[in-house]
């Protein structure tokens, strides 16, 4: 973000007037979702691996962390790559995009309800094909997760 005098606050985003900043990003985002999938998918096989020794370890007591891992293992990983300087996940940056928030890069909170929105609405069928059908209507072609969170994906 570039320097303001002290007295200038930053101005939040209301639209995205760069129309090639815009411009097809969701076939983009759907093959970063594809990629991140694996990444997500090894991330919590190298999880599940720790809880299971961590659970013989521990005469069992530490197995009760498999649900926990299976349920959040996308949630920080989105939280934290989103976030990040790059403000992208790992699909993001080889699909060339980058999520943007009101006031430039997101914090770790709303990154992390950014990606809870879009896990609640992929587990049901109506509620993704909502999620998907307001990113083609919308000009700035953000979905339904995203003004939730008042967030944008980009090209970068």
């Amino acid at each position: 973000m570039s320097q303001l005098p002290p007295h200038q606050a930053p101005q939040p985003m209301t639209t995205i007037d760069d129309y090639a900043a815009i411009r097809g990003v969701i076939t983009p985002r759907f093959f970063a979702y594809l990629i991140d999938l694996v990444v997500i998918a090894l991330l919590m096989l190298v999880l599940f691996m720790v809880v299971a020794v961590l659970g013989a370890i521990t005469f069992g007591l530490a197995w009760f962390l498999f649900p926990l891992v299976g349920a959040c293992t996308g949630i920080l990983y989105s939280a934290v790559t989103v976030s990040g300087e790059r403000q992208s996940t790992i699909g993001m940056r080889l699909m060339g995009l980058k999520v943007i928030g009101p006031y430039g890069r997101p914090d770790f909170i709303t990154a992390a309800i950014h990606a809870l929105f879009f896990y609640v609405a992929a587990s049901t069928g109506f509620l993704l094909a909502i999620d998907i059908i307001t990113g083609f209507l919308r000009s700035d072609r953000r979905m339904l997760h995203d003004v939730l969170a008042q967030l944008a994906v980009i090209r970068d």
